[in-house]
């Protein structure tokens, strides 16, 4: 699989350096080379890529102003994967935020290069995988219809989800999440398989939410959604999972009932 790239900096020497880096690297095409986010921003209207190199600190138009434009753009879900290139390590946040795959501080040799390029590869062959299914035979696309049909024509439900942690996209299957909590802009999902070790990832419970299917999962508090199955115990007030307890809010006491009672 060959990656198409473009390099954006706005200093001709570290323009140079990461476009040899492209070049030398055998899965990578470098298609265009830009010293301002206003011309890249042209250029990629023009010829879309596969995976964006950014600089941060431009004049005009900023590394993070151009990757808000393309995540909120009317094409947002192919827009280029952005790894970052800076100078300045006080943006780590922002580009997560901005969902960049990589952020790699300058000065970085071609060893950090490759190992953001390899993230790159790794992402677009879990995604375009329509052809070959990933294991289980499920095909790796956000849309259920993508999935293989069951003999009877039905479509089966997805069993897992992708999560964006550190900068990795981890497939996290249903059967595995015990519960999920949000603190501020991040979650916890808490795993059977690694209890003591949950995932972190920034975004909203209710961003999750809305991909979690209902009839395995459950709001039950503005900090929490329970994967029903993983219940041990509940009172009126409560659920228990495992050694955990989790409060029921008032504000999601009615479907919680309606869970209860068919519980019983």
């Amino acid at each position: 699989m060959t990656l198409t790239c473009i390099a954006v900096d706005d200093e001709p020497l570290a323009l140079g350096l990461v476009c040899a880096f492209i070049e030398q690297t055998p899965f990578l095409q470098l298609v265009g080379r830009y010293s301002n986010a206003i011309e890249a921003l042209r250029g990629l209207h023009e010829q879309p890529v596969d995976v964006l190199f950014l600089d941060i600190q431009m004049p005009d138009l900023t590394g993070l102003e151009l990757a808000r434009v393309l995540d909120s753009g009317n094409n947002a879900r192919t827009a280029p994967r952005v790894i970052f290139t800076t100078a300045y390590n006080q943006y780590a946040l922002e580009g997560y935020r901005v969902d960049a795959l990589d952020y790699l501080l300058k000065p970085f040799n071609y060893e950090e290069f490759l190992r953001a390029a390899l993230k790159a590869q790794s992402y677009y062959q879990l995604i375009r995988r329509p052809a070959d299914l990933l294991p289980g035979g499920v095909v790796a696309s956000d849309s259920p219809v993508s999935a293989p049909l069951r003999p009877d024509g039905a479509v089966p439900e997805r069993e897992y989800l992708f999560l964006k942690v550190e900068y990795q996209l981890v497939r996290v299957a249903y059967d595995d999440i015990l519960y999920i909590e949000g603190l501020k802009d991040y979650i916890k999902v808490h795993l059977r398989s690694a209890p003591t070790r949950p995932l972190l990832s920034l975004t909203s419970l209710k961003a999750l939410e809305e991909k979690l299917p209902h009839q395995r999962f459950m709001r039950v508090h503005r900090s929490f959604i329970v994967a029903l199955d993983q219940i041990s115990a509940v009172t009126r007030n409560s659920i228990q999972i495992g050694t955990i307890q989790i409060p029921v809010s008032d504000q999601y006491k009615e479907p919680f009932s309606q869970f209860l009672a068919k519980w019983t």
